[in-house]
């Protein structure tokens, strides 16, 4: 039979969240809100599986480019190549 290749294949440890007691999702991550031109830091949280982008973009910096309806436009690139993604905002994080 031939091996899975599904869309979490090989994250066992990237999609892993550690165990914290008597902490839930803080709503605050659900709320925040970009304007264009934010530099933003792509970290997936395993915990919300709607607008996650592929594992791949975990750990990148982009730069939004629009709103799309509850989720954001981020351009980031991979190697030499341009990429655009769709994440919802509880997978990304302001840079400081």
């Amino acid at each position: 039979m031939k091996r899975s290749r599904g869309l979490r294949s090989k994250t066992r440890y990237k999609l892993q969240k550690t165990n914290r007691i008597g902490r839930a999702n803080p709503i605050t991550k659900k709320i925040q809100r970009f304007t264009e031109n934010d530099l933003v830091h792509v970290i997936i949280d395993p915990s919300f599986h709607k607008g996650q982008p592929h594992p791949r973009f975990h750990g990148m910096t982009g730069k939004v480019v629009e709103r799309r309806g509850k989720a954001y436009l981020i351009a980031v690139k991979e190697g030499n190549k341009a990429k655009q993604i769709i994440v919802r905002p509880e997978h990304l994080k302001m840079q400081e």
